[in-house]
């Protein structure tokens, strides 16, 4: 059997309409633990996978690709018999999210996209990847806890909420460094989905943080502009990860956006 399809490498919660959460880089599902216990109490079916080579999901594979992170995500659906959910990715899920989209156009009830970017890599970022890839497989996981405050978290965050922080840390500090050198990899190599976002006809909400350090709200709106219909909410006080930092706003979004696709 697949690692990612084993009990231990996914949450599955709750009943009623499904939502399939896909998570950052370089996290796992655990990020999720706010929305995961809010939806799962109102009438959704939540799942929650860890992606191929971080968290429980141990691949050993030099490069995770962003397809072949939503074949497994397809492949999970099956196993649960779930024909169709709503996708929320963040980050790095977002790419997933849009390689899902494109893969599996059928199996997409709507689509939430979280500090997302749509454009590809360009040569400097490529290089950058490999170069914090290669860093990672030989100094481990710690580097990484120094950028947490300075680009991810927002500052409110980082002076008011040292749980969060905490949180973040804690995750990258348990993720195996092959899975982060694969993922990086993944990224590097990941398309181009500007072009694609006409083509997106599912209901989308697309969320920002007013200081996101990583992908400026200027992505989301780019994206926004990209996909008709789409929602935009930029949500104050929060950077990357605004899922965390700011889950009662981030909770309220999502099920202000859920009670209209039932309408």
């Amino acid at each position: 059997m697949p690692t990612s399809l084993l009990p231990s490498t996914f949450d599955d919660l709750g009943t009623g309409s499904v939502v399939v959460f896909l998570h950052g880089f370089p996290f796992n599902r655990s990020m999720w633990r706010q929305q995961i216990d809010f939806l799962s109490a109102r009438r959704f079916r939540v799942v929650a996978p860890d992606l191929r080579g971080l968290g429980e999901n141990k691949s050993g594979e030099e490069v995770a690709t962003m397809e072949d992170m939503a074949r497994e995500v397809a492949a999970l659906m099956d196993r649960l018999k779930m024909d169709r959910a709503t996708i929320c990715g963040l980050s790095m899920g977002c790419y997933v999210a849009f390689e899902f989209v494109h893969l599996f156009p059928a199996r997409v009830r709507a689509l939430v996209l979280c500090g997302p970017r749509a454009q590809g890599p360009d040569d400097a970022e490529r290089k950058s990847r490999e170069e914090q890839a290669q860093r990672v497989l030989a100094e481990g996981m710690q580097f990484a806890v120094a950028s947490i405050s300075t680009n991810l978290l927002a500052q409110k965050t980082v002076t008011e909420k040292p749980e969060v922080v905490a949180r973040v840390s804690d995750m990258v500090l348990q993720t195996d460094p092959r899975g982060a050198a694969a993922a990086q990899r993944g990224m590097a190599a990941r398309r181009d989905y500007s072009d694609e976002l006409a083509n997106i006809t599912v209901p989308t909400l697309i969320i920002a943080g007013r200081e996101d350090g990583v992908r400026k709200p200027e992505d989301a709106e780019f994206i926004h502009r990209g996909i008709r219909g789409s929602q935009l909410v930029v949500i104050d006080d929060a950077g990357h990860l605004m899922n965390m930092e700011q889950p009662e706003r981030f909770n309220r979004a999502l099920i202000d956006f859920f009670e209209r696709l039932t309408h």
